[in-house]
């Protein structure tokens, strides 16, 4: 075996291992061409977006600008609403009216330990009423109700039947001396109640 040292430009051999295979060629020219052609594609293809997102926006310009919704008036420029005219108080359906009076002694009163009450009932509403002075009671300062003590006063509330736009007087008695408040109408017994103070 020579023992001799490489020359220049030649590769050392390493004894058993034979020569080597020749390094791979690099395709440098291919990648680089490949490369390149990508990079044009690429600025190809943001050139065409670019020119159809411009070519959008400039449609838009174009176009008039969607109308916005009217502002309302300013507060001010409104007419002040008119007040509105009060509508007349409405009437009840019955009205009840009463005042002290003196008691009157009919003939069937053993004594005069009674009060009266004179009452006048009108009838307001578009239905006949009942009137009875059964129908009616007495409340007196202390809260208590009297009842009416039948045929004891001269001047005693009728039994009618009132028609719309009527009206009726008479006394209702109840047993005992008092102050009396306030009477109570019921029509009926079991209708509606209306209350009339005494003055």
């Amino acid at each position: 075996m020579s023992n001799q040292q490489p020359g220049w430009g030649q590769q050392p051999t390493q004894p058993g291992w034979g020569s080597q295979p020749p390094a791979p060629k690099k395709n440098t020219g291919k990648i680089i061409g490949f490369g390149c052609l990508g990079i044009i594609v690429l600025f190809v293809l943001i050139g065409i977006i670019a020119a159809i997102a411009t070519s959008g926006d400039e449609g838009k310009k174009d176009s008039p600008p969607a109308k916005e919704p009217a502002a309302s008036a300013p507060a001010e420029s409104k007419k002040p609403e008119e007040p509105t005219k009060e509508e007349p108080a409405k009437k009840e359906p019955v009205t009840v009216a009463a005042k002290k009076v003196a008691f009157k002694k009919s003939v069937l009163a053993q004594n005069d330990n009674y009060t009266s009450v004179q009452v006048t009932i009108t009838n307001n509403g578009t239905d006949e009423i009942d009137v009875n002075p059964l129908y009616v009671t007495i409340t007196d300062t202390d809260g208590r109700k009297h009842t009416a003590e039948l045929g004891m006063d001269e001047d005693q509330l009728d039994t009618v039947k009132l028609a719309p736009g009527e009206n009726v007087t008479g006394t209702i008695t109840g047993k005992g001396k008092f102050d009396a408040k306030y009477v109570t109408y019921t029509d009926g017994l079991i209708g509606d109640s209306i209350r009339g103070n005494v003055s």
